[in-house]
């Protein structure tokens, strides 16, 4: 089982991931303009596994972005998470599907995608909602279509 901020039901994968160490660039275009983030592409198996655990903060313009190589569903849980994070589950045509607003730390239950993703970002718990982010706003990031 590979991790996003704990753990994850499906395996990711390392296809998009830097091995660098360099923060990318993820912005999302929503109604009220456009929210950007570097982040962290996680890019062993080790660090998917690992997600954001044991952090005691992340700034408000940081994030951490997994990839999927294919569409399919997710489900992650927040074990060994100190803080809360927005989880934001991407559609393959790079619109958010859904979003689990403030994932309570140390918490196993599972939050599902609601259904097939191609990526998933982590962000500072209430920043989605601070922001605008809604379900089919546009994420722009090179896994991403450009349309």
């Amino acid at each position: 089982m590979a991790a996003l901020t704990a753990g994850a039901f499906v395996a990711l994968d390392t296809a998009h991931a830097r091995s660098d160490g360099k923060l990318e660039v993820v912005e999302i275009v929503t109604t009220k303009g456009r929210a950007r983030f570097q982040v962290e592409i996680a890019a062993t198996q080790a660090e998917q596994r690992r997600g954001l655990m044991f952090r005691k903060s992340l700034a408000p313009d940081r994030g951490m972005l997994f990839t999927y190589t294919k569409p399919q569903a997710a489900a992650f849980w927040m074990k060994n998470t100190l803080i809360p994070l927005d989880i934001i589950y991407i559609a393959p045509s790079g619109r958010v599907l859904s979003i689990v607003r403030n994932a309570q730390p140390h918490n196993e239950t599972p939050l599902p995608s609601g259904g097939a993703i191609l990526g998933v970002l982590e962000i500072a718990g209430g920043r989605a909602a601070q922001l605008g982010i809604l379900p089919g706003d546009r994420v722009l990031h090179r896994i991403f279509p450009k349309t």
